[in-house]
């Protein structure tokens, strides 16, 4: 699967990060960086079914669970064409973006990490994860306890305020104050490197589980 070539390949697009470089070396991009990344999806996609038949697992060059190599520079100041990263998404079959509920894994030279969660969630689902943080805590707090338990953290952007609604003396202030919530994982290159890398994600995400059905069933989606 992933190798130090994986890796180097990256670095180098670190480096050389221009349309040309990229076209002149497309065969060692499939080679080293897709072809590995559609492998590992493949081998994942029976265990990610077995923690929920609601998550996809799709090896497929376009329009799966791999993520475009190409950024999307249209908003942005910074114009440089394409991703450094691996990123593969085992999205929620009714999600239609990187902002549906779903487990992640990032594969960079600076960084490595396990995602679960949802990032950036919609106004709807936002009034919704609240909603439900307020209405069912013990969940929450059970959610959040097993995946401290299995060194996560959670992470992402939040509002200073309390948002409208909820009083600033409210036990679950922190999280109800969160625009995501996703929990994360560092891993190291040498446990991308491992054989039993799969084997290590699905472990991982198992201990994410009780989060991803509580934001599921926040937003009155099936897991």
């Amino acid at each position: 699967m992933f190798s130090e070539r994986t890796f180097e390949f990256l670095q180098q697009l670190e480096t050389h990060n221009s349309r040309d470089w990229f076209k002149q070396h497309q065969v060692d991009y499939e080679a080293q960086v897709r072809a590995p990344a559609l492998s590992f999806i493949s081998d994942m996609a029976p265990g990610i079914q077995a923690l929920s038949p609601r998550l996809t697992a799709v090896p497929r060059k376009v329009g799966g669970s791999m993520m475009r190599p190409q950024r999307d520079t249209r908003f942005s100041a910074d114009k440089r064409p394409y991703k450094t990263n691996i990123g593969i998404q085992f999205r929620h079959f009714q999600g239609k973006d990187v902002h549906a509920p779903g487990l992640y894994v990032h594969i960079a030279p600076d960084e490595c990490f396990l995602g679960a969660g949802i990032w950036h969630p919609d106004a709807g689902a936002l009034r919704a994860i609240r909603q439900c943080l307020d209405e069912n805590p013990r969940g929450w707090n059970t959610a959040v306890a097993a995946l401290k338990a299995a060194g996560f953290a959670l992470d992402g952007d939040s509002l200073i305020r309390p948002p409208k609604g909820f009083d600033a003396s409210h036990p679950l202030l922190v999280d109800l104050k969160r625009k995501d919530f996703i929990a994360v994982l560092p891993v190291t290159r040498e446990q991308v490197l491992n054989h039993d890398f799969c084997t290590f994600c699905l472990t991982k995400f198992n201990a994410v589980s009780q989060l991803m059905a509580y934001l599921c069933f926040a937003m009155d989606l099936d897991y």
